[in-house]
């Protein structure tokens, strides 16, 4: 879809369709000649209510007038949920071309928001079905007083990232290998790409990255994203994720009733892989390293098995309690690379555990860090694209709850409590004492229930956090 702004009035546009929002206690900003919008509120057929629709026909084009609630609740969030229902109902109509009234003195937030919920609403993953049957919108134009040209820009590439991110997570684990994956993050256009293959894998000393892989046919693959824009300093931000391609759960096999769920295990590492692909399309001035650990998880004579000792890059020799805990260990190894490459700091982004899930549900993915600055700024960074977290707790008590009985650590604690939080301590140890946060997105990843997310599935939580965050370093140095 073509995305643009226009000073124009929405009249004047190429659109065929204008949506107009509307406060409570408001009127319409501006009016029809034949007041045909005031006359829709006035018979109560439109209200100011949040969400509420209804259209009006004047001058050949059509009018939808949505509520938009009491302008101090008008967020980001509502701007999005508000644009979706408007990209739907435009769709219903037949729209082309969508031009969006934006309202007066709003935040940059509410202009980003209006571009993604249409760009995210409007996603469907139709590469196994027919095509539908129906008109698509071609473009959106987003008409403001002043210029809002750089905004609208910013957020149609990473909403069109986003939605590459779902791409990926929809697809089907035996058309998305490692191997696919990496050709695929190869292509990405401004980026530095090097792919470390099962025997360079093992040979670096990442044992726990390879234990992981033993159990598949399909070699595992390390992906390095190398991105520095013009003029960026030296200090890199290393972004890390998980890219378990299908995770069976190996020999602790998961329940057959969920399992085709686990080609969404590579969440993380899309969400990695698309934010370096928009940060190198904004061109934004910054030195990024992204590591993507891709495997399957599946069982086989050559699998892993409990409690069996595997040793990572670093030395640390682990425990293997659980072959389903296998996230860790594949992060494990990624992060002890991302510290050996003397990363300024760390996020690393992975659909971890379903203890994040009971806790944190679909809302909040879930935060830990161990340097409370660094922690503000991914969780500010949430804050201001609508991808939240929410920070739990570390600690030196949880942090024993890992320790091995035979090796240093173990995979997964025997006592059946915290499970997000010893995941988390676990690669904590990884990370040392570099600045590092943890983004648990298993509540995060896939059928979130939010109404921008038409097409269940893939959500591609972390890609606008992810830009974001960088943007953010990159404008303080």
């Amino acid at each position: 879809m073509h995305v643009e702004a226009t000073t124009a009035s929405p009249p004047s546009t190429h659109a065929d369709t204008i949506a107009i929002g509307v406060f409570e206690g408001k009127g319409v900003a501006h009016e029809l000649p034949g007041g045909e919008l005031g006359a829709l509120l006035e018979s109560g057929e439109a209200r100011r209510t949040f969400k509420h629709l209804a259209v009006a026909h004047a001058g050949g084009k059509r009018f939808v007038l949505v509520g938009l609630g009491a302008r101090e609740a008008f967020d980001g969030e509502r701007a999005r949920i508000a644009a979706a229902i408007v990209h739907g109902r435009a769709r219903e109509l037949g729209t082309r071309t969508l031009c969006w009234e934006l309202p007066h003195h709003v935040d940059d937030r509410v202009v980003a928001g209006l571009v993604e919920g249409t760009l995210l609403h409007a996603y469907r993953f139709a590469r196994y079905r027919p095509a539908a049957d129906e008109r698509r919108l071609e473009a959106l134009v987003v008409s403001a007083h002043h210029d809002v040209s750089d905004i609208v820009r910013r957020a149609g590439v990473l909403t069109r990232a986003q939605n590459r991110a779902r791409d990926l997570g929809n697809t089907p684990a035996n058309d998305l290998t490692p191997e696919d994956l990496a050709q695929y993050a190869s292509r990405v256009a401004g980026v530095k790409v090097t792919v470390m293959d099962g025997e360079q894998i093992r040979e670096a000393g990442m044992g726990a990255f390879a234990a992981v892989a033993r159990g598949s046919a399909t070699p595992p693959r390390l992906i390095r994203l190398e991105y520095g824009g013009a003029d960026a300093p030296a200090p890199q931000l290393a972004l890390v994720g998980k890219a378990v391609t299908f995770d069976s759960g190996g020999l602790a096999l998961k329940s057959a009733s969920t399992m085709h769920e686990m080609k969404f295990d590579m969440a993380g590492g899309a969400a990695v892989i698309e934010a370096l692909a928009a940060i190198a399309e904004l061109e934004l001035p910054v030195r990024l390293l992204g590591l993507v650990g891709a495997t399957e998880n599946l069982p086989s004579g050559t699998a892993m098995r409990a409690g069996d000792i595997v040793t990572a890059q670093d030395g640390t020799t682990i425990e293997v309690n659980n072959p389903d805990a296998e996230g860790r260990l594949v992060l494990a190894d990624c992060l002890c690379s991302a510290v050996r490459d003397d990363a300024a700091q760390i996020v690393d982004v992975a659909t971890l555990t379903g203890g994040v899930v009971t806790a944190l549900g679909s809302i909040y993915a879930g935060l830990f860090a161990n340097d409370g600055a660094w922690a503000d700024r991914v969780r500010r960074a949430g804050d201001q694209t609508g991808e939240l977290v929410w920070p739990l707790p570390l600690h030196p008590e949880y942090a024993a709850m890992i320790k091995g009985r035979y090796a240093q650590l173990t995979n997964r604690s025997v006592r059946r409590e915290a499970t997000a939080v010893t995941a988390a301590e676990f690669l904590h140890h990884f990370a040392g004492a570099k600045p590092w946060a943890h983004l648990d997105i298993a509540g995060m990843a896939w059928d979130v229930p939010r109404p921008y997310f038409a097409d269940k599935g893939a959500t591609g939580f972390g890609v606008r956090l992810l830009v974001e965050l960088a943007a953010g370093l990159g404008s303080a140095l």
